[in-house]
């Protein structure tokens, strides 16, 4: 899977791609222009707005960042358009005030105690402590993709780890088969450099990011697989989990009319 097609390319967010043209279980194919994944969005210009607000009918988006984040970065230029929902559903434990966002903003799963950080938790079973820990804000953020009007958009900073998990959920609930999740994953490898050199100019970002190697921001298609395989060892699969905290079948009716042709 190359992405061809599903990019959407915007000066101010470089990680910004369509979930439509997936291949579903039933033989279907995932629906253009209804649900869209992105980067931080604090940089779109007005003809960044004019598009995904006028070409793509956006209508809805689903900020999973945390709350320090969000206060730090600002208030983003779709928070003053009245035609633009925001829903802020942070997928981690608000952190302390005085401690700012603590290197979860890019990198979630680095754990620091003070000034000693602590072994990390693989990116794999973070995003399984993600569904344990956040559930009601997990199935929130996936109802309002469900439901929303025009287009919805989720994202998170990078794009890649909060805003993955929501979409691996989204992808599963429609019937699109594993390793198709894992190759959407993936796909924001091509973009890596531009995404972190992006945060990097922000100093809510900056700090974190110069204090680790590139290649410790990847999306590598193993931590995908590995996230899915414990989804299944612990809940019988992501959906699974879904069923078990309260999502019913006729919520995956609704997010598959939207989303599946």
């Amino acid at each position: 899977m190359t992405g061809d097609g599903r990019w959407i390319d915007l000066v101010g967010a470089v990680n910004v791609r369509d979930l439509g043209g997936l291949p579903t279980h039933d033989g279907k194919t995932t629906k253009f222009g209804q649900v869209l994944r992105a980067d931080n969005l604090q940089d779109l210009t007005e003809a960044d707005i004019a598009h995904l607000l006028d070409g793509l009918r956006l209508t809805d988006v689903v900020d999973l960042r945390s709350g320090a984040e969000i206060e730090l970065e600002g208030p983003g230029p779709l928070t003053a358009r009245r035609d633009v929902t925001i829903h802020h559903m942070p997928m981690l434990a608000e952190p302390e005030p005085e401690t700012g966002v603590d290197g979860e903003a890019v990198l979630p799963w680095a754990q620091r105690d003070g000034e000693e950080e602590r072994p990390w938790l693989p990116p794999g079973e973070f995003y399984l402590s993600t569904l344990k820990q956040r559930p009601g804000t997990v199935l929130s953020a996936l109802r309002v993709v469900a439901s929303s009007p025009g287009a919805a958009l989720a994202h998170c900073a990078a794009g890649k780890d909060r805003t993955g998990i929501l979409v691996a959920l989204t992808l599963t609930a429609v019937g699109v088969p594993d390793e198709a999740i894992v190759e959407d994953y993936a796909l924001s490898n091509s973009r890596i450099e531009k995404i972190i050199d992006r945060l990097k100019k922000t100093p809510t970002y900056a700090e974190d990011l110069d204090s680790r190697p590139m290649s410790s921001h990847f999306a590598l298609p193993e931590t995908m697989r590995d996230f899915l395989d414990l989804a299944h060892e612990h809940f019988g699969g992501l959906g699974e989990w879904l069923t078990s905290h309260g999502w019913t079948a006729d919520d995956t009716e609704v997010l598959r009319r939207r989303l599946v042709a």
